[in-house]
C-alpha cells in the first residue's frame, strides 16, 4: 500500500460498519428464531447498545451487514432516526463468509471507517484510539484484550511496540498474550486485500497486514462482553444491567491522611473526614455500589501487617452499617513504590480487578480520589475521575452533584 493509503494525518471517521450477518449456530434455541444480535438485555436487544455507543462516540453512520433473518434488524432499526443516526444495510446470502460480506458491500463504504463484530461490546474511547492509530503510518487499527485473567483463548502475540508478531485463529501457537476483539479502524482500500471467493476476512486480510506491518493494535484490559456463546449471556447481563456503582480512594477521602510518609496503621489513628461517613450511606440508599482501592505501601515498610489493615476496615464497616452504609468490596495494594506491582496507583491495576470481579463499564463509573496518582489510574482505566479535598470533599460530591445527576434523570 502506498502512503495515500495510510491512516495518519487523516480526520476521524464517521461511519461504522458491523459484521451481523451469521447464523449464530452456538446460541441455538435462542437464534432458531432471532439473530444473535437481537437477544434482549433489559428490554432492548444487544444491537441497540452498540449503536447507542456509537452515537455517544460521535459516530453518525452505521453499515449493518446482515445476512441471517435480516428482517428482525431492519424492521427494528429502520433508518435509524430514532437513534440520531443514519443507518444503511447490505443484505447478503447467509452462507457468506465475513470477506465476502464486506466485499459486496464496499461501495457503501467511507474511504475510512470503524468495523465491528456484532457479538461484542467493549466501551470504546474512540478518542484514545484515533489518537494511538494517528501517531503510525499504517492502514489499519485492531483492539486487542490482553486477557491477563484468562477470561478467553489468546490468538495473538505482540512485540514491544504494539505490532502483531503471530495471528493464529486456531489459538494453539505458543506465548500467546491476547485475542482480538474487533473494534478494527480500517482504511477502504483494506478490503481490495480480500481474495476472491467466500473468504474470511480476518484469515485472510490480518496475515498481509502484520506481515508489512501495516496493522497496530489499540491494547485494553477492560473486558469486552458478548453474546458468542451461552455462557457469555449471564455475564453479558450482569455487565449490561449498569448497577450504579463508585469507586473511592480511602486515605483522604474517607478518613484523614497519616503525615507524609507515615500510615494508619492502627484504629486509634483512623479519624474520619467530615461528611465521609454520610456520603457512602446517601450512596447505599441510593442504590449505589461502594468499592475502595487504596494503596497500602506501609505493608511493604513492615510498618503493618496485612491483619492490621483487616482490623481497620472490619472497624470501618462496622461503624457504615450503624448509619446504613457499608462497602462491597476493597482492594489494596500491599508492594513498595519499587516492587514493579501491576495494583500500585498510578497504575490501574486495583480498578481494573474490580471491573472484572463485578462486570462494571469504568466508562459509566465514577472513581473519587484526592491527588494525581488517582487521576492518572483513573484515566488510564477511561473512568470519570473526580479528585477531592478540604473544600471539595467527598459528600459535597455525593450531594451536590451526583444525587443530583440521578435526581435529574
Amino acid at each position: 500500500m502506498n502512503n495515500s493509503n495510510k491512516i495518519k494525518n487523516q480526520e476521524r471517521p464517521t461511519q461504522a460498519v458491523i459484521l451481523a450477518g451469521g447464523l449464530g449456530t452456538r446460541l441455538k434455541p435462542i437464534t432458531d428464531t432471532i439473530p444473535k444480535p437481537m437477544i434482549e438485555f433489559h428490554g432492548k436487544p444487544f444491537l441497540e447498545y452498540l449503536i447507542e455507543m456509537l452515537v455517544e462516540q460521535g459516530f453518525k453512520k452505521v453499515v449493518l451487514l446482515l445476512g441471517y433473518l435480516p428482517h428482525k434488524v431492519t424492521e427494528y432499526f429502520d433508518d435509524g432516526r430514532n437513534w440520531g443516526i443514519e443507518i444503511k444495510y447490505s443484505i447478503t446470502d447467509v452462507e457468506d463468509d465475513t470477506g465476502l460480506r464486506l466485499q459486496k458491500a464496499k461501495h457503501l463504504f467511507d474511504p475510512l471507517f470503524l468495523l465491528m463484530y456484532c457479538d461484542n461490546y467493549w466501551p470504546m474511547n474512540f478518542a484514545r484510539m484515533w489518537q494511538k492509530v494517528n501517531s503510525y503510518d499504517v492502514s489499519a487499527l485492531v483492539t486487542v484484550y490482553m486477557n491477563r485473567d484468562n477470561y478467553t483463548k489468546s490468538n495473538i502475540r505482540l512485540d514491544e511496540n504494539g505490532f502483531i508478531e503471530v495471528y493464529d485463529k486456531t489459538r494453539t501457537a505458543e506465548n500467546l498474550q491476547g485475542v482480538d476483539i474487533g473494534f478494527f479502524i480500517l482504511k477502504k482500500e483494506v478490503i481490495d486485500l480480500i481474495p476472491s471467493g467466500n473468504n474470511n476476512f480476518e484469515k485472510t486480510v490480518m496475515p498481509q497486514l502484520i506481515k508489512n506491518k501495516k496493522i497496530i493494535t489499540y491494547q485494553t484490559e477492560h473486558r469486552y462482553y458478548s453474546v458468542g456463546s451461552h455462557e457469555r449471556l449471564k455475564l453479558t447481563d450482569v455487565f449490561l444491567s449498569r448497577k450504579p456503582t463508585i469507586i473511592l480512594d480511602r486515605d483522604g477521602v474517607i478518613n484523614k491522611k497519616a503525615p507524609k510518609a507515615q500510615y494508619i496503621t492502627k484504629w486509634a489513628e483512623w479519624n474520619w473526614i467530615d461528611g465521609s461517613k454520610e456520603a457512602i450511606c446517601l450512596l447505599k440508599k441510593a442504590g449505589y455500589r461502594v468499592i475502595i482501592v487504596s494503596n497500602q505501601a506501609g505493608i511493604a515498610r513492615k510498618l503493618m501487617t496485612e491483619e492490621d489493615l483487616a482490623e481497620i476496615h472490619s472497624k470501618m464497616q462496622q461503624e457504615l452499617i450503624e448509619c446504613g452504609g457499608s462497602i462491597d468490596k476493597i482492594y489494596y495494594c500491599p508492594h513498595g513504590w519499587d516492587d514493579n506491582c501491576d495494583c500500585r496507583k498510578p497504575k490501574p491495576g486495583m480498578l481494573f480487578r474490580a471491573q472484572r470481579d463485578f462486570h462494571l463499564d469504568l466508562s459509566r463509573t465514577y472513581f473519587v480520589g484526592d491527588d494525581e496518582r488517582d487521576k492518572m489510574a483513573g484515566d488510564a482505566a477511561d473512568m470519570d475521575t473526580i479528585l477531592v479535598n478540604e473544600e471539595f470533599t467527598l459528600f459535597d460530591f455525593v450531594q451536590n452533584k451526583l444525587l443530583v445527576q440521578i435526581e435529574s434523570h
